[in-house]
C-alpha cells in the first residue's frame, strides 16, 4: 500500500504523534477522513511548534465593505448571513462570527451536509452537517417541514455521553462530525455522529477515545433528541496511546413497511488500527436505536484482495478500506459498498477498486466481498498545484493553482423499486478521460497519490461519476469485469465530456425507475479554468436510456478559502422522494467578513471588511439545497 498512497496523515488525533513511530502511520493518511484529518491535523502542528489553533496566514488585503456604525451591527445588511441566492436555500440558520483572519473556518464553516426524507410525510425533512459555530466541530443538525423551502437548526446534545467504557459516569467530547441521517417507517428520525478526543499537547487530556453515537428524534421531526446519544460503538484510548481511531460512519434505515426487517437501524464505519488495518464493520439496532449489536466485519476476505502490504491479516486479506456507505432494499436485504486499496496493481497503472458486500439476515452474517467496479482515484495535489501535500484535489485546467481542497472519489449505493442496485462512483480515467485524449495513469507520487499526464490540459483529464448495476441481488455487477473507461457515465451532455464532475449522492424516487443524481460540477462558465464549482442534477430513465441534466446552482460557487483553502468537506448529499429532489451541499459563495485593521481601537467604532487573498475574496462555508420537481425531466421527449 505504500507504493499507492500515503493513506490516513494519522490513526487519531495525538495518533499524528503517537503514531509517529507507527511504521503504518503514513500508510492511512489519504483515507482518514478530511473531517478527522483536519481536525486532527492540529496536533501535527503543534508537534512542529506552531499554535495548536494556527492555519497559514492568508496575507490579505483589506477593502470597506458598507460600514456599520456601532452598536447597530446588523448582518443581513453586510452580507453576514445571506438566506438564499436566488432559489438556493440555506440550511444552516446561523449568521457568520467574526473570526480573526488566521482562523479563517474554525468557528464558521458548515460542510459535509446529508439529509433524508420521512417516508410517511415528503414535506418532513432532516439535514445533518458538520459545524464549527462554536469554535470547534459539532454534529449539528436542521429540519423542515415545508418541504425544504425554509430550514431551523436543532442542537444535538452531544457534549457527553455516558462514558462507562472508560469508567466514569460520563465522557467529554472535544469534537464530533462526520453526520449521517434516516427516518424509520414510525416517524423516528435518526442522526449517527462521531466522536473523537484531541489529546495532547492540542488540550492538556491525553485521552484519544474515540466513538460512534447514535441519536433518535421520537416523532417530532428533528426538533429534539434523546440524551444521552446511544453508543455503536467505542474506542477506550485514555492513556493518549493511539491505538486505533473510528471513522468514516454512515447510517441507514429499512424504512419500507412490507420489511420483514421494519425500522432496523444499521451502522457502518472503518476502523483504523495500529497494526496498520482498516476494516469496515457494521451494527445494527432493532429496538429503534436503544441498543446496537456486536460489530461484526463487513470487508472479510477475497481473492480479490492479495496482501501485498505485509500487514496482519486478522479478519481478512480484504484490510485497507474507507467510505463505506449502505443502503437497504426492497426485500430487506442490506448491500455495503466501499472503497478497497487491497488491489495489487503494477505501475503506471494505478487504480483502486470498489467492494460490496450483502446481508439478508438483516445485519447478522455478510457475504464475501465481490467487485463493484475498479476506479481511478484524483490526483496528487501537490504535484500539480504545489499545495496541500499528501492529499488528492480536483485541479483546474490551465496554469491557475487555486483548487486545492481535499477531494477523493466515493461509491454510493441506491436500489430501485424493481431491486436493482445502482453504485455511482468517480472515476479519473473513464469513457471520455483516457489514452486516447492525452490523459495516461501515471504510477504514484514520492507521497503516494496518483499520477496522471494530461491533469492540467484542457480535453484531457477529467474526473466523471460511473454507474455499475446489479440484477441479481449484489452477487454480480456490471463494472465487475468491465474496465472503467468502458463504464457508462450519469452525466451526458458534451459540455460535461471533459470537465469534472465529483463528490456525487444518489437516490430513487419512490416508485418510479428512474436514478437521480447530484454533484459538483465544472460544465459551467469558466469553471474548468478557473477551479470555480456549481451543483448538477442529473436524471436517468429505465435502464440508462436516456440521461437528462439540470445546473442547480443559481451562480457558480468559488474554490473554499476557510481552513487555507484545504477542505470544504468529504462530501454532498440527496434526498428524493415521488418526484421530488433535495439536493444538498456545502457553498462557498458567502463573502466572509473581518474586522478591519486599526478600527476597535479606543475612539474608534469596529469596522468590517472584506479580505482578498490572490484575488479570491474570502468566502464562508454554508449547507444549501433546492427543491426541485424532475418530472419534466422524465416526460421531456
Amino acid at each position: 500500500m505504500k507504493s499507492l498512497r500515503l493513506f490516513l496523515f494519522v490513526i487519531a488525533l495525538a495518533a499524528t504523534l503517537a503514531l509517529a513511530q507507527n511504521p503504518h502511520a503514513t500508510l492511512h493518511r489519504h483515507l482518514l477522513s478530511g473531517f478527522a484529518e483536519t481536525s486532527l491535523s492540529l496536533a501535527s502542528q503543534s508537534s512542529q511548534n506552531l499554535s495548536p489553533l494556527t492555519l497559514a496566514p492568508l496575507a490579505p488585503t483589506f477593502s470597506l465593505v458598507n460600514p456599520v456604525s456601532y452598536p447597530n451591527y446588523s448582518p443581513a445588511n453586510t452580507g453576514g448571513c445571506i438566506t438564499s441566492f436566488g432559489s438556493n436555500v440555506r440550511v444552516n440558520s446561523n449568521c457568520l462570527n467574526l473570526s480573526d483572519p488566521d482562523l479563517q473556518g474554525r468557528a464558521q464553516a458548515n460542510d459535509s451536509p446529508q439529509i433524508a426524507v420521512d417516508p410517511n410525510n415528503p414535506s418532513h425533512l432532516l439535514a445533518a452537517f458538520n459545524d464549527y459555530r462554536d469554535g470547534d466541530e459539532r454534529c449539528f443538525a436542521s429540519f423542515s417541514r415545508d418541504a425544504g423551502k425554509t430550514w431551523s437548526d436543532s442542537s444535538l446534545p452531544i457534549s457527553f455521553t455516558r462514558g462507562t467504557f472508560v469508567g466514569f459516569s460520563r465522557e467529554y467530547w472535544e469534537a464530533s462530525g462526520d453526520p449521517s441521517v434516516a427516518w424509520d417507517t414510525r416517524g423516528n428520525a435518526y442522526i449517527a455522529c462521531m466522536t473523537f478526543q484531541r489529546g495532547g499537547p492540542s488540550s492538556p487530556n491525553h485521552d484519544l477515545s474515540s466513538a460512534l453515537y447514535v441519536f433518535r428524534s421520537t416523532q417530532n421531526g428533528g426538533a429534539s433528541w434523546n440524551f444521552p446519544a446511544r453508543p455503536v460503538v467505542q474506542v477506550n484510548d485514555t492513556t493518549g496511546g493511539g491505538a486505533s481511531i473510528v471513522d468514516t460512519p454512515f447510517m441507514t434505515t429499512d424504512n419500507r413497511s412490507t420489511s420483514v426487517f421494519r425500522d432496523r437501524v444499521y451502522v457502518v464505519w472503518t476502523l483504523f488500527s495500529s497494526d496498520g488495518t482498516a476494516y469496515i464493520y457494521e451494527a445494527y439496532s432493532n429496538d429503534y436505536g436503544e441498543t446496537f449489536s456486536v460489530p461484526v466485519v463487513v470487508s472479510s476476505d477475497s481473492t480479490l484482495c492479495p496482501n501485498t502490504y505485509g500487514i496482519p491479516t486478522p479478519s481478512g486479506r480484504c484490510n485497507e478500506n474507507e467510505f463505506p456507505h449502505a443502503v437497504a432494499g426492497p426485500d430487506g436485504t442490506l448491500y455495503v459498498v466501499w472503497n478497497n486499496f487491497n488491489n495489487g496493481v503494477v505501475s503506471p497503472d494505478n487504480r483502486y477498486q470498489v467492494l460490496s458486500a450483502r446481508s439478508t439476515d438483516g445485519g447478522v452474517t455478510f457475504s464475501a466481498p465481490v467487485r463493484v467496479s475498479t476506479y481511478y482515484d484524483l490526483p496528487d495535489c501537490f504535484t500539480y498545484q504545489g499545495q496541500d501535500p499528501g492529499r488528492s484535489c480536483v485541479p483546474e485546467k490551465g496554469s491557475a493553482t487555486n483548487s486545492f481542497f481535499r477531494a477523493l472519489n466515493y461509491p454510493v449505493p441506491a436500489v430501485s423499486p424493481s431491486n436493482s442496485l445502482v453504485v455511482t462512483f468517480g472515476s479519473y480515467i473513464n469513457l471520455y478521460s483516457n489514452e486516447s485524449n492525452g490523459c495516461v495513469p501515471g504510477g504514484f507520487s514520492g507521497s503516494g497519490n496518483p499520477l496522471y499526464t494530461g491533469v492540467k490540459t484542457a480535453g484531457a483529464c477529467s474526473n466523471k461519476i460511473l454507474l455499475s448495476i446489479s440484477n441479481d441481488g449484489g452477487a454480480t455487477f456490471t463494472g465487475g469485469t468491465t474496465d472503467p473507461r468502458s463504464l457508462p457515465t450519469v452525466n451526458s451532455t458534451p459540455a460535461q465530456a471533459n470537465t469534472d464532475q465529483w463528490f456525487q449522492w444518489a437516490g430513487f424516487g419512490t416508485n418510479t425507475p428512474n436514478l437521480v443524481v447530484s454533484y459538483y460540477d465544472r460544465q459551467y462558465g469558466s469553471d474548468e479554468t478557473t477551479g470555480n464549482m456549481d451543483i448538477t442534477l442529473s436524471v436517468a430513465s429505465a435502464a440508462l436510456v436516456r440521461v437528462l441534466s439540470q445546473r442547480v446552482t443559481t451562480t457558480s460557487m468559488p474554490v473554499p478559502t476557510e481552513f487555507s483553502g484545504t477542505f470544504m468537506g468529504d462530501y454532498s448529499g440527496l434526498a428524493v422522494a415521488g418526484l421530488n429532489a433535495l439536493p444538498i451541499w456545502t457553498d462557498n459563495r458567502p463573502v466572509d467578513l473581518f474586522l478591519c485593521p486599526g478600527t476597535a481601537a479606543p475612539g474608534t467604532p469596529p469596522q468590517l471588511c472584506t479580505q482578498t487573498n490572490g484575488g479570491i475574496v474570502a468566502n464562508d462555508q454554508d449547507v444549501y439545497t433546492t427543491p426541485l420537481n424532475y418530472g419534466w425531466m422524465i416526460t421531456y421527449p
